[in-house]
């Protein structure tokens, strides 16, 4: 059998999902829902809105941190957009995909246009989801050029969106080929620090939903979109697709998701926590002469670039100096903090200045970790850090306190009107419309 018949295979097959694995699932269905509705206020929001508006209203599905509902396909751009738009939604680390966000904002959409399902039902087709997208992320060899999380995050999608609304065994391979015809997005947006980064996901959570509906419709599409001449791992990724389906379904994937501490860039994470630390630890800012931080140099490409002052908040969440100067002063961030006040402040410019990012030659382009970090400080006292496995992945998870810490920010940053089901019963509110 090919590698993309043991995915479509995957894809639709029955799965029971054993009590660890899906735990798993309901604790990042709980944090993607919960920065979906931190999302519902994120800047670039009242324009998501007002254009998908435009395309229909009273429509059955819900809005992440609202009470105003939509079609499904608009429903399910917001949602991809809020989700994604604070840079806090989880991430698989090796794979560099954010496939719960994709996954989670499809269904939502989906289930809701189908007025409820089974919720057993809807955490295995999160799981399956998740496990596509992360899998394709995984068989990439190169570097980032197109925007994985959109350009994986799409299979991922329409494939669960698919097998939640029924769809028969034949028509998965029409779904997985229209998803391959409207998958798009590239990294230019992330080197620009651009508002397109967040829009290039809610284009393909919508597209998602949308190429489910053509196939149900009839329309057809490509069947050899993985490996095929002009397939997904010869134009957006170099790789094979019988990289990630030779263990499939033996590792679930959705258990070795990270979930993010820090509405920053995941890039950011192994040094804000370690200067998190070293400031709890009782390390006075006042007396650091400088920060060095040896990294991959994914961490360089991702979030190594200088602080401005014009920087937008798109920007600023994947500028490391910024971060940094953020959390020695506030010990947290907050991206409310994510303006003119904190950028223009000569003291955080300040803090920003004493870090540099060198790139340690780690030779895999899509390495996040390990890293290292070394305060140096006015008395010529070092601490020197080492970052095995960043804070919030599967290696090192967070605290209890540090997951509500991160929920109840989420909570003060959401719209007023959101349902408590998101926050308090993440599984009842996904699967019951009402």
């Amino acid at each position: 059998m090919s590698a993309t018949t043991d995915l479509l295979d995957f894809a639709f097959a029955p799965h029971r999902l054993s009590l660890a694995v899906r735990a798993d699932t309901l604790r990042l269905l709980g944090d993607a829902l919960t920065t979906g509705a931190a999302g519902s206020t994120a800047p670039g929001m009242e324009g998501v809105l007002s254009v998908t508006r435009s395309w229909g209203r009273g429509g059955a599905a819900r809005l992440l941190g609202r009470a105003e509902r939509l079609p499904a396909h608009g429903a399910a751009y917001v949602n991809g957009f809020s989700i994604h738009s604070l840079e806090w939604d989880a991430v698989h680390e090796p794979a560099v995909v954010h496939s719960v966000s994709s996954i989670t904002a499809a269904l939502l959409a989906a289930i809701d246009r189908m007025g409820g399902c089974d919720p057993e039902e809807a955490l295995t087709a999160l799981a399956v989801g998740i496990d596509i997208a992360s899998g394709i992320g995984l068989a990439a060899e190169t570097d980032l050029t197109f925007f994985r999380p959109a350009t994986a995050g799409i299979f991922g999608a329409a494939l669960a969106v698919a097998r939640i609304e029924g769809l028969s065994r034949d028509q998965f391979a029409d779904v997985l080929g229209l998803a391959h015809a409207h998958a798009a997005g590239t990294m230019q947006a992330h080197r620009e620090g651009s508002i397109a980064l967040p829009l290039q996901f809610a284009n393909a959570v919508r597209s998602a939903i949308h190429v489910v509906e053509l196939v149900k419709h009839g329309l057809t599409g490509p069947h050899n979109v993985m490996d095929g001449e002009f397939g997904h791992f010869q134009l957006f990724d170099k790789g094979s697709l019988s990289t990630y389906t030779r263990a499939i379904g033996s590792v679930w994937r959705v258990s070795e998701v990270s979930t993010k501490p820090y509405p920053s860039g995941r890039a950011s994470h192994a040094v804000l926590g370690t200067l998190d630390h070293l400031k709890r630890s009782g390390l006075a800012t006042s007396k650091i002469a400088r920060i060095d931080a040896f990294v991959p140099p994914l961490i360089n490409t991702l979030v190594g670039r200088p602080m401005k002052t014009d920087m937008t908040p798109a920007y600023a969440r994947l500028c490391l100096p910024f971060l940094s100067a953020l959390m020695l002063t506030d010990g947290l961030i907050d991206p409310r903090r994510f303006g003119p006040d904190a950028f223009e402040d000569p003291a955080l410019r300040a803090l920003a200045d004493r870090l540099t990012i060198s790139i340690d030659g780690n030779p895999d382009p899509n390495a996040l970790y390990p890293q290292r970090v070394v305060a140096t400080m006015t008395d010529g006292a070092i601490h020197d850090i080492s970052v095995p496995a960043t804070l919030g992945s599967p290696d090192a998870p967070l605290s209890a306190q540090q997951a509500t810490a991160k929920r109840e920010l989420a909570r003060a940053l959401s719209a007023e009107d959101h349902d408590s089901r998101l926050f308090d019963a993440p599984l009842d509110y996904f699967t019951d419309p009402r």
